[in-house]
């Protein structure tokens, strides 16, 4: 039987703007029409950032919460991840949208660089996110930009700080941080099962790796994370005319690696959530 794959969709992010590419949903209203479309695409699991009047990464819990209300009545039973990344956004104020209760939530495990500056998460920054998470019963996407964030997001669990079987992602092609190669794909793959055997995994490729790394995870069994924010970071490659149509390239090409795409109920079981609200 075909095993199911996860379909993550990333549908807007800090970096792209309307005027580079049209088709970025930037307004509340256009991110859950945009959800929408890739939920009926495939997709099962949301990743949401909010964007301020001027299309600067937001902040505002309300508007995170329109957004999330949206969603669930369009999509009822679709996983609302939300962003706590930090571009762009003080530290005080990436996780006082957790209060909304999202299914799930991004948890980076480090800092690294990033082309034009640092993505900083300091140690008690991270561990007091991980903390609100357990609090809200919020499960963490562990964003995994460089190595050493994969230790890191093991020693939580020892700690009691991330509950066992932890949902992990490695994020390829940000420039000085984990490249695009299969050769880095594999050994990554190779460290999770070694130190944490039971989590569950997916890869984002960054950019024009992203149908490359999609690929490496059906044919190895992982889950997939796709979508504008993606593939307009960084180098401003243009893969789609929507979200939607970066699911349906996921969900086409599931059979080819005895694959097809979980339904959100399905998903929910697997990484072990809440049942809908």
């Amino acid at each position: 039987m075909p095993t199911p794959v996860i379909v993550t969709v990333a549908i807007t992010g800090a970096i792209p703007r309307k005027k580079d590419n049209p088709a970025v949903p930037i307004t509340p209203a256009e991110q859950i029409e945009s959800t929408h479309e890739a939920y009926e695409a495939g997709a099962s699991i949301v990743h949401v950032h909010v964007r301020n009047p001027d299309e600067s990464p937001g902040s505002d819990p309300e508007m995170f919460g329109r957004v999330q209300e949206g969603i669930r009545k369009h999509c009822a039973d679709m996983i609302v991840q939300f962003s706590t990344g930090g571009r762009g956004r003080e530290q005080t104020v990436r996780g006082a949208m957790l209060s909304l209760r999202p299914d799930m939530a991004s948890l980076a495990t480090g800092s690294v660089n990033f082309p034009n500056g640092i993505y900083e998460n300091a140690p008690d920054f991270v561990e007091n996110l991980a903390k609100m998470m357990l609090e809200y019963d919020i499960k963490p996407e562990i964003e995994v930009f460089d190595l050493a964030m994969l230790y890191s997001a093991a020693n939580l669990v020892k700690r009691g700080l991330l509950k066992p079987r932890a949902h992990i992602q490695f994020v390829m092609g940000v420039p000085n941080a984990l490249p695009a190669r299969r050769t880095v794909f594999d050994f990554l793959r190779s460290e999770l099962t070694a130190i944490l055997p039971d989590a569950t995994w997916v890869a984002a490729g960054i950019g024009r790796h992203q149908w490359d790394v999609n690929q490496w995870c059906l044919q190895e069994g992982g889950h997939c994370r796709t979508g504008l924010e993606d593939n307009t970071r960084f180098d401003q490659t243009r893969l789609a005319a929507s979200n939607a149509e970066l699911v349906k390239r996921i969900v086409d090409n599931c059979a080819r690696f005895e694959r097809r795409p979980a339904s959100a109920s399905e998903a929910r079981q697997m990484l072990g959530l809440r049942a809908v609200p």
